[in-house]
């Protein structure tokens, strides 16, 4: 199947397509409380480098239209009557074009009022007057306003424009009202950040500002007057992303991947695949979410492969047999580096709490459910004091599978009081050891890539496995614990 696909329909075999596109797909849920349902929600645009070329509207028995609201694209579902819970979608492909330049207008935007009052509006004069001093266009004046609303100990002016909770949208919106106080006109953009995968895509929020008959975009952080190509506008205002009436529980989840399936289809356009109809019974036929959930779990096989290999070959002792490969895929979050001290810390910190419960002579699974408690604890422990710290890599010590932690500081106790230390210490070295190597073996693009369109090499695999359960001579660490009889 793979050499068909390869040799006759022309499939690539490598990650790097020649076509930059991207689907996105925006999956909306709520709750519907048995009367009329109206639901809004802005639509991605149109940027200089990047260009929505399809859209699809998934809504079983909801009308929808479209419609520009202040120069956004909106989409407008509604039902005359719906109970439970419900899920609407919006797909969309965008397309990396080339830089098409800045859309001039000929007439300026109207400067929204800027609605500060009493000492508000003489914090934002004085605000205003500082930055004018000092600076001679308006890429420097942005830059010294964005500086000072992220500045760490930021005036008393700009403290009492923010309030207690300066969050980076707000911040942005304060940012608006004082350009406009100051006579430039100037929005909040959305959007998102184009990635090959990503589920639960978070929103990304810039400045723009009217100069010289175009928008100009300003990097929040960076105070810069251009963003990176890969930042997708989706809407610009102080409105919410997504307004429903008649719903409670409403979420919005973004899922981007790089479509494979698209750059695919520029090979059928182009005559270079002759089946376009094997694409509908593939992984691409699923919805991106589904597809980025299986882009992870169809590289766990080759993680149990180098497991098989390294135990049964090579003679590497681990604690249990998929327990690397799950520790390997928490490592996909934390980096490797940051996941080798984030368990090690927690191994060692779970196994004194277990040496503990040892003298209360607790049954086997009470003692269990106690480690798992106290392995709880200490995550969310690790978590606060890394984000006190500003350690945002802390943060991700959640990843790490809670019931793996404690099973292993459970098996790791029984080798200790059983075996020894220097067991114990050798199969936990051996267990990180496997895990750091399945780490690299899955972030291989071109792996990953490889089993995602062709998935029926797992069979390889499979009879990779095989052959290895046959096996049954010496392993390459007995040739070194033996050694001493090939002296004889």
């Amino acid at each position: 199947m793979f050499f068909f696909k390869v040799a006759v329909l022309g499939f690539p075999t490598t990650p790097d397509t020649e076509s930059e596109i991207w689907d996105i797909e925006a999956s909306i849920s709520f709750v519907a409380k048995d009367k009329p349902v109206k639901l809004s929600l802005y639509l991605p645009r149109n940027t200089e480098h990047n260009t929505v070329v399809n859209e699809q509207f998934l809504s079983r028995g909801y009308g929808l239209i479209s419609r520009h609201e202040r120069g956004n694209r909106q989409a407008v579902w509604s039902i005359r009557q719906a109970v439970g819970e419900q899920n609407l979608y919006y797909h969309a492909t965008v397309q990396r074009e080339g830089a098409q330049g800045r859309r001039v207008f000929k007439k300026v935007p109207k400067i929204e009022p800027p609605n500060f009052e009493g000492p508000f509006l003489e914090a934002a004069n004085a605000l205003v007057a500082e930055i004018v001093s000092e600076s001679a266009d308006v890429d420097i004046l942005v830059a010294g306003l964005l500086k000072r609303l992220h500045a760490d100990q930021p005036s008393d002016h700009i403290s009492l424009l923010l309030g207690k909770k300066a969050t980076l949208e707000k911040k942005l919106q304060i940012a608006v009202r004082i350009l406009s106080l100051q006579g430039s006109p100037a929005r909040v953009a959305h959007g998102i950040q184009l990635k090959e995968q990503a589920r639960d895509l978070p929103l990304v929020h810039w400045l723009q500002v009217f100069n010289e008959g175009s928008w100009s975009n300003y990097h929040p952080e960076t105070y810069q007057s251009e963003i990176p190509e890969d930042y997708l506008l989706w809407w610009h205002g102080e409105d919410r992303m997504f307004i429903a009436k008649g719903a409670d529980q409403t979420r919005v989840k973004i899922s981007v991947s790089l479509s494979l399936e698209s750059a695919i289809n520029a090979l059928v356009d182009r005559g270079q695949v002759l089946t376009p109809q094997l694409m509908a019974f593939s992984l691409f036929s699923l919805p991106i979410h589904a597809q980025t959930t299986y882009r992870i779990l169809l590289m766990i096989p080759m993680g149990a492969l180098l497991l098989v290999f390294l135990r049964n070959i090579v003679g590497v002792k681990t604690f249990g047999t998929f327990t690397p490969v799950l520790i390997a895929l928490a490592f996909r979050e934390t980096e490797l580096f940051w996941g080798l001290f984030f368990f090690s810390m927690m191994v060692a910190l779970g196994l004194s709490v277990r040496f503990y419960l040892e003298h209360l002579k607790l049954l086997l699974v009470p003692r269990i459910a106690s480690v798992l408690i106290v392995v709880v604890l200490f995550m969310v422990g690790f978590s606060i004091v890394s984000h006190k710290l500003g350690l945002v890599r802390g943060l991700s010590v959640a990843i790490f599978p809670m019931v793996i932690l404690t099973m292993t500081i459970e098996r790791m106790s029984i080798v200790w009081e059983e075996r020894g230390p220097s067991e114990a210490m050798s199969q936990c070295f051996g267990s990180l050891m496997v895990a750091s190597a399945a780490y690299l073996l899955m972030n291989v693009k071109v792996i990953e890539h490889l089993l995602f369109v062709f998935p029926e090499l797992l069979l390889v695999c499979l009879s990779g496995t095989l052959l290895i359960g046959r096996y049954n001579g010496y392993r390459l660490t007995e040739l070194i614990r033996f050694k001493v009889f090939t002296r004889a």
